[in-house]
């Protein structure tokens, strides 16, 4: 064959194979023509597009009618695929599903967590997760916003109802990806780089975004960015030593003051903070994240009246979607326009596009935040907290503070000769899930000298009092038999006691087991909402 003829044949076979892939494409485009009208019809008679859903369709259905070419058989790959995740992804499927049976079996008692519900989940995980929106409602960057806008607003007004809030007095912006960005907004907003901040103690119960430094490290960004003085509590009574707070702030002259912790049992003396802020011409702020459910439902203190600025994050007591907010007073003070300083810091200062799925998700639970259901859920977890820190308190244990007022205790284990981790580990293996935390005093934050406990998760379950007095008796007995695991390790280090447990010769199979099946007798009982 000459060359002109192998040319000439090859441009035949390229000129049958470009036919053969139009007269395809043709085909595709008017069966997707078809297709799309069929559903518009279906959509427009009052049918779900749910209906629609036909497995292996990314355009949601084909009506039976239209035949769709295989493009597969032509070498062509389908890309547009829609599989469940069980058969998308049947490694991480499996994963969910053995976590969702680990939440079941668990007593879930770690103080910042929650169980949401079902209607929050189907929100957060709605097509509004699609949507780019940057900016705020009516002034966005991208187009198409327009329902977008609508579940934004209805957000803002919900959280203001939700904390009994006058909007000509108060607004809120709810984009906050969680509680330490929304921290960080707030500073941005108000300060300057190097101004000064106090914020509680993290070994005292205060919380990492609030300027935790050590001698060696400064540990949290806030602590990089800005001068950090940490007021701390009374170690004598486990109560903020306010009178040190005032002493301090005197000479420190910060120009904000925090208020709120993710440790302490107790509620926070605003009038006497706003005092001591006014004192010093520093800006009050309020960092509600653990106890925000139960400020809405009114069984604590309220900081609105008193607090320039709140934040909170939205998963924790308020039992919502993995986001935050921050809510600021309308009014300038100390002559910085909050509104516009901290919708700024979040836009365009330190995010890009708002998370649509979980603002909307956040609007379902500010819904429900506002009804009796909600109130009664906030008030039966202050209860249940005071039945487990009244059996623990009978059963021997230092609470810090001696007791609670919200939904936590926090538990000093050192007169025991044992430490938070060890009793965690311990636990952790029984199916008992807290948290090893410090405690006034305390050295190393990893080797912490207590164990905190929350109730709102098994609150949200069903657990009531007399159920929390059988928490706090298995949280005893898997310390006591921490401490006999402690006494057979031959190391003093933390790394001996998790090898022993980890090993073939952990002799205490048995005793972890029964602990264990009285746990899951107990936890079995109760429903989890949404899974």
């Amino acid at each position: 064959m000459s060359a002109y003829s192998a040319a000439m044949m090859g441009s035949i076979q390229q000129t049958a194979c470009w036919t053969k892939y139009s007269s395809l494409r043709y085909n595709v485009l008017a069966a997707n023509k078809s297709l799309h009208h069929s559903t518009l019809n279906y959509v427009n008679h009052g049918q779900s597009c749910n209906a629609l859903s036909v497995r292996g369709s990314l355009t949601t259905g084909r009506p039976p009618s239209v035949s769709v070419p295989d493009l597969d058989s032509v070498g062509i790959l389908q890309s547009s695929t829609d599989y469940s995740l069980r058969d998308a992804d049947p490694e991480v499927h499996a994963l969910i599903e053995k976590e969702k049976q680990r939440q079941f079996n668990c007593l879930e008692l770690i103080a910042s967590e929650n169980f949401t519900s079902r209607a929050v989940m189907e929100a957060s995980g709605s097509c509004l997760t699609n949507k780019y929106s940057e900016g705020l409602p009516g002034k966005r960057y991208y187009g198409g916003n327009e329902y977008i806008d609508q579940v934004e607003n209805l957000c803002q007004k919900r959280a203001l109802q939700a904390f009994h809030l006058d909007e000509s007095k108060w607004g809120v912006n709810v984009q906050p990806l969680s509680g330490s960005p929304a921290n960080f907004e707030v500073y941005t907003a108000l300060l300057r780089p190097h101004d000064r901040i106090m914020g509680l103690d993290l070994p005292h119960g205060g919380h990492l975004s609030h300027g935790f430094m050590t001698p060696k490290r400064r540990v949290s960004g806030t602590s990089i960015f800005f001068e950090s003085m940490p007021y701390r509590l009374d170690e004598s009574t486990g109560y903020v030593d306010y009178d040190m707070l005032e002493k301090t702030a005197i000479l420190f002259r910060p120009k904000l003051i925090i208020a709120g912790a993710s440790a302490y049992p107790r509620d926070f003396d605003y009038p006497r903070m706003r005092k001591i802020a006014d004192a010093v011409g520093a800006f009050l702020m309020m960092d509600m994240a653990h106890i925000s459910g139960l400020v809405a439902a009114k069984v604590v203190a309220d900081p609105f009246e008193y607090c320039d600025v709140v934040t909170t994050t939205t998963h924790k007591s308020l039992r919502g979607p993995r986001g935050g907010m921050i809510f600021y007073r309308n009014d300038a003070v100390l002559g910085v326009d909050l509104e516009t300083a901290i919708n700024n810091a979040v836009f365009p200062g330190l995010q890009g596009g708002p998370h649509n799925h979980t603002i909307a998700a956040l609007a379902v639970c500010l819904g429900h935040a506002q009804s009796a259901e909600f109130r009664a859920y906030q008030s039966q977890v202050i209860s249940n907290c005071k039945a487990l820190a009244s059996r623990m308190t009978e059963l021997g244990y230092k609470l810090v503070s001696g007791g609670t007022d919200n939904h936590l205790v926090l538990v000093d284990l050192r007169p025991l000769d044992i430490d938070g981790a060890r009793v965690e580990k311990i636990l952790d293996i029984s199916s008992i899930t807290l948290n090893k935390n410090s405690v006034p005093g305390d050295k190393s934050a990893l080797v912490p000298g207590g164990i905190r406990i929350g109730t709102p998760a098994m609150t949200t379950r069903g657990l009531k009092e007399t159920d929390f007095r059988l928490v706090a008796e298995l949280i005893h007995e898997g310390i006591q038999i921490a401490l006999k695991v402690k006494a057979c390790v031959k190391g003093t280090k933390l790394k001996d006691f998790m090898t022993f447990v980890e090993s073939p010769e952990f002799s205490f199979k048995e005793s972890i087991s029964e602990l264990e099946t009285k746990v899951r007798a107990l936890t079995n009982q109760f429903p989890i909402p949404g899974v």
